[in-house]
């Protein structure tokens, strides 16, 4: 895929002053901005290379391997999609995905980790329980938080990927799921989880006092419709895991997204799934695609991509005893991983294409390349008087 013209780090650098004047976010959104404007040039240092056959030399600037970077996703993606093939079990897998009604987004913003901590907790509460209420089975399950949708407005889902298998009270593996398409009712997973969920909000909303301000959003919520939507088995191993792929390192949005930068504008390009996916292009001014985008930075240290039942970490070193199957046993180097998973061979010269990059130097970091007023007012928060 070709380089794009327009990168989020632009967006920063150009809109990043007046967003932060009008929007103040806080101090960890300021630091992942200041990781996505840096990456992969010279403030961030990086190393120089010189072809052994054309001679011609060649710089390489360091990545800042934040999860919120569109850059730095495609290697932990693939090294996670392949880590997990190595793990997953032989079954039919399903896809489904739970989402919440707009009308709670509030609520989420008045604190996002309990809020996406509790959806984890419902979502598996809900699996867990149908696992053994239809097949007397510990049923397990991969489930990744999303917080978007294609506008980058507020949209939180979790996707899961659910094996037809479970460990019986027997203590043996058992398969389950019959011959459908589904593994579990759709319209009984919905009603579970809405249940489930919207028991924790409310006492989480009467623990801090906040119940009387969100009544008429609690309301609104019991009366919409909730979205479970469950897919038919996906097939083999490889293909589930291929196609979790897709979602488990994405960011709000990819440069490639990106169609324009204006004076005062940003246009990208969405997906309209209302109107049967066709591509369509929004605009939206520097600061607000800034405010939508940090809506979808993760809280410090949150996990978004969690193992459940035999899918767990503990389940397979305790239950099932397979500790070697946790090691992942290092046959090659990173570059010769990456090449053998990407198609891209990071040490073959990007001019001839048929030298190989021999270290040639190391180049220190250079100061930040992010706007004054950015740069400023982190030192503000991070540096006392």
């Amino acid at each position: 895929m070709s380089r794009p013209e327009h990168e989020v780090a632009d967006i920063i650098s150009r809109f990043g002053d007046n967003f932060i004047t009008r929007h103040q976010p806080n101090t960890y959104q300021l630091r992942v901005l200041r990781a996505l404007s840096m990456c992969r040039t010279a403030a961030l240092g990086g190393h120089k290379y010189r072809c052994d056959n054309c001679g011609r030399e060649h710089i390489s600037y360091n990545s800042c391997r934040n999860r919120h970077c569109p850059k730095c996703q495609t290697t932990k993606q693939a090294f996670w999609v392949e880590d997990r093939i190595r793990k997953a079990y032989p079954v039919r897998h399903y896809h489904i995905v739970f989402t919440v009604p707009e009308v709670l987004n509030e609520i989420c913003l008045t604190d996002s980790k309990w809020f996406y901590n509790h959806m984890f907790e419902s979502v598996w509460d809900v699996l867990r329980s149908f696992g053994y209420s239809h097949y007397a089975v510990e049923g397990g399950a991969i489930c990744i938080l999303h917080t978007w949708g294609q506008n980058l407005s507020l949209h939180p889902h979790v996707h899961c990927i659910v094996p037809a298998l479970g460990y019986s009270i027997k203590g043996k593996m058992k398969h389950i799921g019959k011959t459908g398409k589904y593994l579990y009712p759709v319209t009984q997973l919905s009603l579970k989880f809405r249940g489930r969920f919207m028991d924790g909000v409310k006492k989480y909303l009467a623990r801090n006092e906040l119940l009387p301000d969100y009544r008429e959003q609690v309301k609104a919520a019991w009366s919409k419709p909730w979205v479970v939507f469950c897919e038919p088995s996906l097939g083999t191993t490889e293909h589930v895991l291929g196609y979790l792929g897709q979602y488990t390192h994405r960011v709000a949005i990819t440069n490639h997204r990106i169609v324009d930068i204006t004076e005062s504008e940003v246009v990208f390009s969405l997906k309209d799934y209302r109107d049967h996916g066709r591509q369509k292009i929004t605009r939206v001014s520097g600061e607000e695609f800034l405010r939508r985008f940090c809506m979808h930075i993760l809280p410090r240290g949150f996990v978004k991509i969690r193992h459940y039942g035999i899918y767990s970490l503990r389940f397979m070193a305790t239950v099932l005893k397979s500790n070697a199957r946790m090691v992942i046993q290092q046959v090659e180097s990173v570059a010769e991983r990456i090449n053998r998973l990407t198609g891209v061979d990071p040490a073959c010269c990007p001019h001839c294409r048929k030298g190989r990059l021999i270290p040639a130097g190391i180049i220190p970091r250079s100061r930040s390349p992010t706007s004054p007023g950015l740069n400023s007012f982190i030192l503000q928060r991070f540096i006392p008087a």
